[in-house]
């Protein structure tokens, strides 16, 4: 920043915090974070315990200085502020949240009614006290600059009852607020809440802290009534000072926001330093930087409004996914690869150059399948999503493959067969090429339920501890987690997916996109004339038989109606559909011929890949 910010305190209730406590909380909480020390002849902490008490004069409210964007402008400032929201998340998400609970509209309501808040009636009820409270602050605001706002209790009552009253060339840089009763109906004044529907164009972000035992808190977070701030749970320790600013800004996820607020990010030292070792990629650093080049691939096909919002999603997930990877490593005791540490950015800056990844190293076909397979069915740029036509994944696929040295065919393969494979599966109906989510929390399930297919686990790409790493070092709900879950189902053996499968907690849904990909990844194999590995047949022999007897023992007593019954029948399908495709383009394991009665005639040979007769469902 060229120009420090000032740093403006609104007090609650009470004397104004004279003692200065809450500010030798912030300092010391920065100085253990390695923020550097607040100038005090930057810092506003005006008093206006007096006028809340009564108004020595009637005065009109401070007019208005700052509106809502014009409507051509709003997903525009939506989208900016967001930006620069998801930075400040990214930081904070380090910390801790502690634990909250509920029910709590009632006694902050109840609270509002007893003497000590006294104060709060008046300048929710008296426009007097009101006016003279804002006046007294903007007295003492710059005319101009950056400014970051912090506010107490009531203070965060009055700092969102200031931001559109403020200097218009204020620029609001950051605004925390901390133990407000906002969430509560009974603060909502001057209809505050439909006022500021969106985000104030003078401010670039807010961050709400709320204590789990603070019962002025309402013991929930501001974005119930403004959705577009962010809010964050804390926990302090249980005693009488819970409410307290000092309490409060001694905490150092709130110390954090404020330092971010008024010195900017420190993450550039961390790009500076942290440089890598030069070390090989293990499976699951592999299949992250892998998925990044793809997903960078198809943005240079993207234009438009799309580009941009497929940019800026790319920008997080390539920030989460290092930070993810530098984490996991740190706790396992492992560097951090140098290919690794270079796509390192500073989030924060909305101005930083994003390093792209570097061309994807060279894979044999064999170890391609698994990691190729989960690529084109899965989503990269996971938690977003952004719908975009087939033929530019496509392209992207076909150029990723080349770069990998297997020709841009294999891309096209690597298509054609999940493509097919959801054509086979899903009969007459027409679906989206790629259904995002299918696996989701029904494939974390699966993995769970196995003890993580590590027994199972294929040699390769995916084994054991990369799908460990996915679980617990990951977690399923990010981009690296996503696809290695993905690619432990894809990958493993059969016997532990074949027991998931069958379990009546596994939806048909399910069932149908795990099918599905081991289907692909059995299509790409043959197309690219791969040694053929017939797991796949086998768990769908297991479960074959397994959901027929569960329908036939069902089907004796329950409704025809029965929800249960319409799972096993889709199942069934989708089994059904899978293994008749494997039988008829010769995926299907070969016959061991009984050495006593001699080869087979043509005739024979011929229809030994055909299938029994159906069971038909009625």
């Amino acid at each position: 920043m060229s120009q420090e910010p000032t740093l403006l305190f609104l007090h609650g209730v009470g004397d104004g915090n004279k003692d200065g406590a809450w500010l030798s909380g912030l300092r010391g909480a920065l100085s253990r974070l390695g923020y550097p020390d607040v100038d005090p002849d930057r810092v506003i902490a005006p008093r206006y315990a007096h006028a809340l008490r009564d108004s020595d004069e009637s005065l009109s409210l401070p007019r208005i200085t700052v509106k809502q964007p014009a409507r051509d402008k709003v997903r525009q400032n939506r989208r900016d502020f967001e930006r620069r929201t998801a930075a400040l998340e990214f930081r904070l998400g380090r910390h801790n949240q502690g634990r909250g609970w509920g029910g709590a509209e009632l006694i902050v309501n109840g609270s509002a009614s007893l003497p000590g808040f006294g104060q709060v009636r008046k300048y929710l009820g008296n426009a007097d006290v009101r006016a003279q409270v804002l006046h007294l602050i903007l007295k003492k605001l710059p005319a101009s600059g950056p400014i970051v706002i912090i506010g107490h209790s009531l203070g965060s009552v009055i700092a969102a009852d200031l931001l559109q009253r403020m200097p218009a060339e204020l620029e609001v840089v950051g605004m925390v607020t901390i133990g407000s009763p906002l969430a509560s109906g009974r603060f909502d004044v001057d209809k505050l809440r439909g006022s500021m529907q969106e985000p104030p164009t003078n401010l670039a972000w807010w961050a709400n802290f709320w204590n789990v035992l603070d019962p002025v808190a309402a013991h929930r977070g501001l974005s119930s009534v403004f959705n577009w701030m962010l809010d964050f749970r804390i926990g302090t320790g249980f005693n009488h000072h819970v409410h307290d600013a000092e309490a409060y800004l001694s905490h150092d996820a709130v110390a954090e926001a404020v330092g971010f607020a008024l010195f900017g990010s420190r993450s550039t030292e961390i790009v500076s330093v942290d440089r890598g070792v030069d070390i090989q990629l293990d499976a699951s650093e592999l299949t992250a930087l892998v998925a990044l080049r793809y997903a960078y691939l198809l943005r240079s096909r993207l234009d438009g409004e799309q580009g941009v919002r497929f940019a800026g999603a790319l920008r997080q997930v390539q920030a989460s996914a290092v930070d993810e990877i530098r984490q996991r490593n740190r706790e396992v005791g492992r560097p951090l690869p140098s290919q690794v540490a270079r796509l390192t950015f500073d989030l924060s800056d909305p101005e930083a150059q994003v390093p792209e990844p570097l061309p994807s190293r060279h894979l044999t076909k064999e170890d391609a399948v698994t990691l190729l397979t989960v690529l084109a069915s899965e989503n990269v740029i996971r938690p977003f999503e952004i719908n975009v036509d087939r033929d530019k994944w496509l392209g992207a696929m076909q150029e990723l493959t080349a770069e990998m040295g297997l020709g841009f065919q294999y891309g096209t393969h690597v298509f054609e067969a999940a493509k097919k494979a959801q054509d086979v599966l899903s009969g007459a109906l027409v679906v989206n090429w790629k259904k995002w989510g299918a696996l989701g929390a029904g494939a974390v399930a699966l993995v769970v339920a196995t003890g993580g297919l590590a027994l199972a686990a294929a040699p390769g790409l995916v084994g054991a501890a990369v799908i460990t790493s996915a679980l617990a070092g990951f977690g399923p709900g990010g981009m690296i987690g996503g696809l290695l879950t993905a690619g432990a189902l894809v990958g493993a053996g059969g016997g532990g997916i074949a027991f998931s499968l069958a379990s009546p907690g596994t939806s048909a849904e399910t069932v149908e996109a795990v099918v599905q990909r081991l289907l692909a990844a059995a299509i790409l194999r043959q197309r690219q004339k791969i040694e053929p590995d017939y797991t796949l047949w086998s768990i769908l022999v297991a479960n074959e038989i397994t959901f027929r007897r569960e329908y036939e023992r069902l089907d004796e007593f329950s409704d025809e109606s029965a929800q249960g019954l319409k799972e096993l029948k889709k199942k069934l399908e989708t089994i059904e559909r899978a293994m008749k495709y494997l039988s008829d383009n010769g995926l299907e394991p070969d016959l061991i011929e009984d050495p006593a009665e001699g080869p087979l005639d043509a005739e024979e040979s011929q229809g030994s890949g055909a299938r029994q007769p159906q069971l038909q469902l009625e």
